[in-house]
């Protein structure tokens, strides 16, 4: 037998997963399932949410990995982390400020239902964590040939801003442009995907790489470079680099 129930408008506002475990628990003569909209999403969102800190911690060993085979260095894969994750924390503070809290809804022209479509923040953070560890490669690599070239730090970071610094600047203006126009669309979902991704790709490329990463490089000093000795010939050298210069590294 089948039973057609229609939740309330109320309700669907409201937290869906609890309606759907209230019903589940209701005592019913035989055996019962609960499907529709609001079943499905909610076995949805519990694969999801099962399955995220597997797929986090993925992605982000295997980035730390990368990097430090690129780098050398224990610190530097861990602040570019710690970096990327405070760009991507502006993102989801913007999904849920205006989308989810329905701030600025009128000059976007959608109506807040007051949650968020929970495959919609996971694919956004693998755009945009994808876009900032290129930024951060693009502008690690500058700083690494000019250490690897000098061994001074200081300079290292200035050399490598002053060259990659142009590059960044236009491929963020390009990709913002190109995600904002989502927004002029009618979905909802492309108005998620183009505010906060441009946001965050903006915040990245001028707050992030330009000044807290450089800040955090010439703090630390000879501390970027450092990793214990058995893991130093694992590093990617560069063919170009002084072998007295990448023998002081760590003297």
């Amino acid at each position: 037998m089948r039973l057609a129930v229609v939740p309330t408008q109320q309700i669907m506002r409201g937290d869906v997963p609890a309606f759907v475990e209230r019903v589940r628990d209701t005592p019913a003569p035989a055996g019962a399932l609960v499907g529709g909209y609001p079943g499905e999403t909610t076995d949805f969102r519990s694969v999801i949410l099962d399955r995220l800190p597997l797929a986090l911690g993925l992605v982000l060993a295997a980035t730390y990995v990368i990097l430090f085979l690129m780098t050398g260095s224990l610190l530097l894969p861990l602040k570019a982390t710690v970096l990327n994750l405070l760009s991507l924390s502006v993102m989801f503070g913007c999904l849920v400020w205006v989308f989810q809290d329905g701030n600025m809804s009128g000059i976007l022209g959608f109506t807040p239902t007051g949650s968020i479509e929970p495959s919609i923040p996971v694919l956004m953070f693998c755009v945009a964590y994808g876009l900032s560890m290129d930024y951060e490669v693009f502008l690690l690599a500058r700083i690494k040939e000019e250490h690897d070239r000098t061994g001074d730090t200081r300079k290292a970071v200035g050399e490598g801003i002053r060259r990659s610094a142009p590059l960044i600047t236009a491929a963020a203006g390009i990709l913002a442009l190109s995600f904002l126009s989502y927004a002029t669309g009618g979905v909802v979902f492309l108005k998620e995907l183009g505010v906060g991704t441009a946001l965050t790709i903006l915040v990245d490329a001028t707050l992030i790489r330009v000044v807290l990463l450089p800040v955090t490089m010439r703090l630390a000093g000879r501390a970027n470079w450092w990793a214990p000795r058995p893991l130093r010939r694992l590093r990617i050298r560069g063919a170009d680099a002084p072998a007295e210069v990448l023998h002081r590294e760590y003297v």
